[in-house]
């Protein structure tokens, strides 16, 4: 930016409401399990087994529509598809409340997963069309921590929504669903006037300002700043990246978010206390992600944070397997709470898809963890806790190896053994498998990350 009132333009026109709507989209996508403790189960009379099926159909179209969801973000624009989506959700986050049987619940949970699966990986990607990579920690950090206010503020509106019990003749968890359901219609209508585009058509930006933006975002190497065009190869290109593949280990992420709660009210706490108590684990983790992500932005070394928190991750959940006391197993849900794709992936589409991909599969990983915290397995659930610290552990493994990697490529263009041939001109390492270009520029444009040009940040 210009100063940092230019700065500040952009993140108020961004962030806040971006934050507003990943609030919304965690808050509805987990407070089942807030509903659970006020006798879901019984009211709609399904097993535990049953209730378990219902959370893993979620994780299928959720997780599988999550590249094209975001193709299409690219292709058009944010504010109208994005306006779609959460006006979508949040209508059948309502018809949660007038649900009657496991049928109802299954085709709830579906459509929920159906509508909701642009939202986190198109945010992301958005805001890394917005930023500089060296920018990009301390945005997604803010966005994001509204998914820890979201763990925090579901147990205090759960625990006050319950109390219209009776009301119209449904029960307290109903209410929960409806209420929650029709504020998200209401943002969702709004958000159709308040989402900005992308920087090259943005309203609230003058032309000089645009300019601006434009340019310096491909001077920080993102050619596609300026606007790309589809071409089915860049999906291609993202497919076969290993980046793509070596991101995808999010999966403990909803263990941790839909079964809090119960984890917590199995340890001797009543429904409500427990939905209180799943408070201040989030503001630990709303706290922890600011933290992290403005930490990553100025020392610009964010694999080896990464790798620090996964280890923290591990810690937690090994106190979580081995305690037999409710204080210390509470404590480690605290330390699981503390547990760098978009800024090293170049080209709109090409982002759009390896965010959607790596995101995706991580997701889809939550159809396993939804069903590791069986009933007969309380209050400790040792094979719930296992399964999360295996994925906690192949996402220690998976960090590891992408450090690996990009230092690997880092070194290789330095050494120009990734220099393509440009305009004839032909160096000792160059060779035709790099690629032969006209200008520097169509070989950016062309290549992307795999630029030999491009630099990984780590």
């Amino acid at each position: 930016m210009k100063s940092d009132s230019d700065r500040e333009k952009v993140d108020w026109h961004v962030i806040p409401w971006l934050a507003l709507l990943y609030l919304l989209n965690f808050l509805d996508r987990g407070n089942v399990g807030n509903a659970k403790l006020y006798g879901l189960e019984a009211d709609l009379g399904i097993t535990d087994t049953q209730y378990l099926v219902a959370l893993t159909v979620f994780f299928f179209p959720y997780a599988l529509l999550e590249p094209a969801t975001n193709v299409l973000l690219r292709r058009l624009k944010p504010s109208y598809f994005l306006s779609f989506m959460i006006v979508s959700w949040g209508i059948v986050m309502t018809l949660h409340g007038v649900m009657h049987d496991y049928g109802g619940l299954v085709t709830c949970r579906v459509l929920l997963g159906l509508f909701e699966s642009g939202m986190y990986p198109g945010i992301v990607f958005y805001i890394s069309s917005w930023y500089k990579r060296s920018e990009l920690g301390s945005r997604v950090a803010l966005f994001f921590t509204s998914a820890t206010v979201a763990g925090a503020f579901s147990g205090l509106l759960a625990t006050a929504i319950q109390n219209m019990h009776g009301i119209g003749g449904k029960p307290g968890w109903a209410w929960i669903f409806i209420l929650e359901g029709l504020f998200t219609v209401i943002i969702g209508v709004f958000s159709l006037w308040v989402i900005q585009d992308f920087p090259e058509t943005a309203k609230f930006l003058s032309d000089e300002e645009r300019v601006f933006i434009v340019r310096r975002l491909q001077d920080d190497m993102k050619v596609s700043a300026s606007g790309e065009k589809f071409n089915s190869k860049y999906i291609w290109q993202s497919l076969t990246d290993w980046k793509t593949w070596a991101a995808s280990n999010d999966g403990p992420l909803f263990a941790f978010s839909l079964f809090t709660p119960t984890i917590i009210n199995q340890l001797g706490y009543t429904a409500t206390v427990a939905n209180l108590l799943s408070v201040p684990v989030y503001v630990w983790a709303c706290l922890v992600t600011v933290f992290i992500g403005f930490l990553g932005d100025r020392i610009s070394h964010r694999a080896y944070i990464n790798l620090c928190l996964f280890g923290t991750g591990l810690i937690g959940y090994i106190i979580l397997i081995a305690s037999r006391n409710a204080a210390l197993s509470y404590f480690a849900v605290y330390l699981a709470a503390s547990a760098w794709v978009a800024g090293n992936v170049e080209g709109a589409y090409k982002r759009s898809v390896t965010l959607g991909m790596a995101i995706g599969f991580g997701n889809l990983n939550g159809a396993v963890t939804s069903n590791v915290y069986r009933a007969n397995d309380k209050p400790w659930y040792p094979l719930g806790h296992g399964i999360v610290l295996a994925y906690i552990a192949i996402g220690f493994i998976c960090s590891a190896l992408f450090l690996v990697g990009l230092k690997r490529e880092n070194a290789a263009k330095e050494r120009g053994e990734r220099d393509e041939i440009i305009d004839g001109v032909v160096n000792e390492l160059a060779h035709e498998k790099n690629g032969t270009y006209t200008t520097v520029e169509q070989a950016r444009i062309d290549k992307g990350d795999a630029w030999s040009g491009f630099k990984y940040t780590y």
